[in-house]
């Protein structure tokens, strides 16, 4: 007899489905799994008839054939263990009815008693289900929340197997999980552990995130050990717009399908805030693999990647990241595939200014030899640097502000405000053009139409670049970042104070690091 059921395969942070054909025919016991499996799912058949038996079905002992279509795509993963089993018991005729089979998605992995594990990708699966038209999708109950934020599309979670043979053949009570999408998504979005006015001191360097938030701009923080650095990056999300729905969805079906969503967990309502150890591979930063998975550039999408101590990450998993920082994707090409992951994100670095960390210290002397400091600060290159917009030095607190009761520091709620309406402007500006939000995403050719700027500010922004000796893309970059400036102001134009402000966040260049 010949069933079939239907499954999805996760391709980037898409999913296409998968036709599960069954049949059982007499001859030898013998099982096949065709349709370009991997070694996961044609280990799945031990799995399945051990959770058939223990759950008292019966496993076929005839011929059993398990086709999985279209056969040109690579079936990856534990998660097809569900659909082959059910399709493998419809098969048996152990399922009063299979005509309802065909309504149905369904993805789980097996244990060897039955119960079901959660998988990865729910969400990107439940969204092709429904664009193809199915009635509904069965998931792990772990991973139920997630899938139903998809409407119009009946989710039901499960924790065995034989629930999904229960409720096949009429006899299950079980209703589809519905979850309040908006309200889920609008209730979290503002709480936050941390604030800005936990950060005693260090006012010019809470104006320089709060530039980076509002244009979306690169920074990297310079100074030494203790300095607050990472206390102040770490803050950084808070001041960000919150995300919009369609934001929040992309988010999170990049961790769906990376398997980073806490269990029972729906929609990401936060911009997230990745901070990988400096010890990352290129694979681990960029993504890779042989069934691709997204890395550590894409799990900040829509938010911050903070790189602390920068020097001491490998030089060539720095490099990689040079593409990907200017097209806000990366692709990941393998002999049969090419994947997209979108890393549209903000990246803030810190690093000390030289190995002992006390160069140009107040107070600290520098123990470290003749040419360490040039040394490390080459482990960063030229063109890497290039392309962050801020460069901020941060000083040691002084004891005097440490030492107050009294808190007079912004809270990040009100700088929130004034980067939500810097935002809002931008978004305003660039209405017309797809994708763009925000001044740090524009092109050249945008930059001159909307970055225009007075003869009293050519005179200064030409006396800038001859004296630092900048690049052509700093001169962009200090361009984006004084209308950013302007916006902050509400100002329609940029004047020769913002070009001011904008060129002091470049003049901090290697040599001047170096003394």
């Amino acid at each position: 007899m010949l069933v079939k059921t239907y499954g999805s395969a996760v391709y980037g942070v898409d999913a296409i489905s998968i036709t599960i054909e069954v049949n059982i025919s007499g001859g030898d016991i013998k099982y096949f799994i065709v349709g370009l499996p991997d070694n996961a799912v044609k280990e799945s058949l031990q799995r399945i008839e051990s959770a058939i038996k223990t759950s008292n079905y019966k496993m076929p002992r005839t011929r059993l054939v398990v086709n999985m279509a279209p056969a040109d795509i690579k079936k990856t993963g534990a998660a097809f263990d569900l659909p082959i089993a059910i399709g493998i018991l419809g098969a048996g005729n152990q399922l009063p009815d299979t005509d309802t089979l065909k309504d149905y998605v369904m993805m789980g992995e097996l244990s060897l008693d039955g119960t079901i594990q959660p998988i990865k990708g729910a969400l990107p699966i439940a969204i092709q289900a429904r664009k193809d038209g199915f009635k509904g999708l069965i998931v792990p109950k772990a991973n139920a929340r997630e899938a139903a934020m998809v409407n119009n599309l009946d989710v039901y979670g499960v924790q065995h197997i034989s629930e999904v043979v229960y409720f096949f053949s009429g006899n299950s009570k079980a209703e589809p999980l519905v979850v309040n999408t908006r309200d889920e998504f609008f209730s979290t979005q503002n709480e936050f552990e941390v604030d800005f006015n936990d950060v005693k001191g260090q006012e010019n360097i809470k104006r320089a995130l709060e530039i980076a938030a509002a244009g979306g701009h690169n920074a990297i923080l310079i100074g030494p050990p203790g300095a607050g650095k990472t206390m102040l990056a770490k803050r950084l999300p808070t001041i960000l717009p919150p995300l919009t729905l369609q934001e929040a969805l992309e988010t999170t079906k990049i961790h769906s399908v990376a398997g980073k969503l806490p269990e029972n967990a729906s929609l990401i309502a936060k911009r997230p805030f990745r901070s990988p150890h400096h010890t990352v591979s290129d694979a681990a930063l960029v993504g890779g693999g042989g069934n691709p998975q997204p890395g550590e550039i894409s799990l900040a999408h829509n938010g911050v990647l903070f790189l602390d101590e920068l020097p001491e990450f490998k030089r060539t998993v720095l490099e990689v990241m040079r593409q990907p920082m200017e097209e806000r994707r990366v692709t990941i090409s393998r002999a049969r595939l090419a994947v997209d992951f979108p890393a549209n994100f903000m990246l803030i670095a810190s690093m000390n200014p030289c190995p002992c960390g006390f160069y140009n210290h107040p107070e600290k002397e520098c123990t470290c030899p003749a040419g360490a400091v040039q040394k490390y600060l080459n482990k960063v290159s030229g063109p890497l640097l290039d392309r962050i917009d801020l460069h901020v030095e941060v000083t040691p607190v002084a004891f005097s502000e440490l030492s107050t009761r009294q808190q007079t520091s912004e809270n990040s709620a009100t700088i929130r405000e004034r980067v939500i309406k810097a935002r809002a402007i931008q978004a305003e500006r660039y209405k017309t053009l797809p994708g763009i939000y925000a001044n740090a995403q524009i092109s050249s050719k945008t930059l001159r139409e909307f970055c225009t700027i007075n003869a009293t500010g050519e005179a200064l922004l030409k006396k800038a670049m001859e004296k630092l000796n900048l690049s052509a893309r700093a001169y962009d970059r200090i361009l984006k970042v004084a209308r950013t400036i302007a916006d902050l102001e509400g100002s329609n134009h940029i004047e020769a104070q913002h070009l001011a402000e904008a060129i002091q966040y470049r003049s901090l260049d290697r040599e001047g690091w170096a003394g």
